[in-house]
Formats: structure tokens, sequence, C-alpha cells
């Protein structure tokens, strides 16, 4: 029984001593920043949003079926989300040219940031790799005015997510 307690507790001391990866980004942490180019080729940095919200959505793939109709649902959305001051900016490791292409499909009025090396979703934690290729994984992280993150949803589902993040913005700025 002691034994077991020694190893209990040896290994939660380890545990605790191994550092926090970009994938542990928690409520009230710094997010990362990024200097990114999107569909219309503008650089972006989470800077130039300062002192306003940030709704930033990774997604794996332009023109899927989830990823289309997040994007869309977000879309639909817009006016709600300028209203409250806080600005969409989409992100997946696609380029700038397949981003342009989604964009005006679908009428998407918000930026499409484009990670082709992958660093932004590496800081973000969201970066995983599938059958040899790299892409982000679906997570979004909304981002307050002073540029740490607010909430940070991992388990996202495409048809209800930008309602899920509009009613959080309300809780967030009521308090």
């Amino acid at each position: 029984m002691l034994r077991l307690i020694m190893t209990i507790v040896t290994a939660s001391t380890l545990l605790l001593a191994l550092p926090v990866s970009a994938g542990d980004l928690l409520p009230g942490s710094k997010a990362p920043d990024f200097a990114l180019s999107d569909q219309n080729g503008k650089t972006h940095t989470l800077q130039d949003y300062r002192d306003q919200w940030v709704a930033l959505y990774f997604y794996p793939k332009d023109d899927t079926p989830g990823c289309t109709t997040e994007a869309c649902e977000f879309r639909d959305d817009i006016f709600e989300f300028r209203r409250k001051d806080c600005a969409i900016l989409g992100v997946s490791l696609d380029s700038a040219e397949s981003h342009k292409a989604f964009a005006e499909k679908h009428g998407l009025p918000f930026p499409l940031l484009a990670d082709t090396d992958g660093a932004a979703a590496d800081a973000y934690g969201v970066k995983v790799s599938r059958f040899g290729f790299a892409m982000a994984k679906r997570q979004t992280f909304l981002i307050d005015p002073d540029g740490n993150i607010a909430r940070h949803y991992t388990d996202v589902d495409p048809d209800s997510h930008s309602r899920e993040v509009l009613a959080d913005l309300d809780e967030l700025q009521s308090q």
C-alpha cells in the first residue's frame, strides 16, 4: 500500500513539473500572437484586434461539408458578432488562393487566414497530422479585448457553434 501511495505521489509531482503545452491554453491565459495573410493578401495579427473581441476559429479544410457549414453559420450571424464588437477570423492550413475561392463561393464576409506552415495552429495546440497531411483541428478560441483567452471550444458542432459563441459572448460581456 505504501508503495502505491509513493508511486502516485511521485507521478503527480512529475506531472506538475511538465511544461504547459500550447494545447493547454486555458481561459485567462494570453492568446499567442500571429501574422497571417487572408484571402485578399492582407496580413492580420492578433494585435490588430486589440480592444475588441475575437472569435478565432480553426478548421480542417476549405470547402468540405463541416467546414462549409461552420463558416456559413458564422457568415449568417456576422451582424450579431459585429454588434457585439467581435471579429471573426477563420484559420486553416489552406493557401490564401484556396481561401479566396472558398470565401467567394460562399459569400464569407470575414478574413480566412492562411496558416500554410502551421505555426499558428502549433501555437494554439490544434495542429494534427492525418494520413500524412497536416491540418488544424476544429477548435475555437474566444479572445477578449485584452488579448486573453476567454473561452476555448474543443468539441465543436458546426451546425450550432456560431450561436454557442454568441451566447457565451453575451454572458461574458454582461459580467
